[in-house]
């Protein structure tokens, strides 16, 4: 395998991230003396492929292309990006309910990775309350192995004595209701000290108010906690929200095929949809 690209990402990630060597070791699941070693740049035998694919998974490298995504500032990723930005700052929370596949995550995913102490949590990969407990604790490099008491007490500490932690919680709907509890009481023992960011598709909102709808203990104070509203970047109508969807398709198009010839042949083929150009272009890589 060719660890190049993983070790170039991994030493862009360490400039980025807030906590010491030992804590990002922890992060990505492997000791300190391995990462010592990948940082000085000797990566022979130091772990197996298996960890390899692991790190580039929690990297977020696309290890079927070499190509390297270009990030283009669309409507979306300059809202979503303003927003975490201020939630990171001020350390307040809010919630992000808009339609799926407009660049929501891989907005989330890019601001994670550019600033230091900002967590991406994929909900739909911890919906439990355990799993998401031990999924921020992980991405701090907090030791999210033990007791779940202990995780949790430890990763709510160090939320309160690092510098601008932000915690992004994508997919939020697919959380399980011991989750979202957890939520309240993790938001109510970093308050004033760190910031929330959720998001989700119109699941997540059906889901809350279904809740409050029936007086489910903890949705009424989770929802106060996250701004009391449902904040959207996309117009509310169909067709204005393809077209807005197709302009920003169109603009992506361009920054990554510049040498494509059948832009708009392939904004109608994919109707907009962000993830569809994604597999075209890497297709055609």
């Amino acid at each position: 395998m060719n660890t190049d690209r993983i070790v170039t990402a991994l030493i862009d990630h360490r400039s980025n991230f807030g906590g010491t060597d030992a804590k990002l070791a922890t992060s990505l699941g492997i000791n300190a003396a391995q990462l010592s070693r990948i940082l000085k740049g000797d990566t022979t035998q130091v772990l197996s492929e298996q960890k390899w694919i692991s790190i580039a998974r929690l990297l977020q490298i696309d290890l079927r292309t070499e190509r390297d995504w270009v990030t283009v500032a669309t409507p979306v990723y300059q809202t979503i990006t303003a927003q975490l930005e201020v939630c990171q700052r001020q350390a307040i929370s809010a919630m992000l309910v808009d339609a799926a596949d407009i660049g929501k995550s891989y907005t989330a995913r890019q601001y994670a990775k550019a600033n230091k102490n900002v967590a991406y949590i994929d909900c739909s990969q911890a919906k439990s309350r355990t799993l998401m407990l031990r999924a921020i604790a992980k991405a701090f490099g907090v030791e999210h192995s033990g007791r779940i008491d202990k995780v949790y007490a430890d990763v709510t500490y160090y939320l309160r004595v690092i510098k601008n932690p932000l915690i992004i919680l994508d997919e939020a709907g697919d959380l399980s209701y011991e989750a979202f509890l957890e939520l309240k009481a993790l938001w109510n023992a970093t308050e004033r000290a760190c910031g929330w960011y959720m998001m989700g598709a119109d699941g997540l909102k059906a889901k809350v108010e279904r809740a409050l709808g029936h007086q489910k203990v903890g949705y009424a104070e989770l929802f106060s906690r996250y701004g009391a509203r449902y904040q959207r970047i996309t117009p509310a109508t169909a067709s204005e929200r393809l077209e807005m969807m197709q302009h920003q398709a169109a603009a992506i198009i361009k920054a990554n095929a510049p040498d494509r010839k059948d832009i708009q042949q392939l904004v109608k083929k994919t109707e907009g949809s962000l993830r569809r150009v994604y597999i075209e272009l890497t297709k055609a890589a």
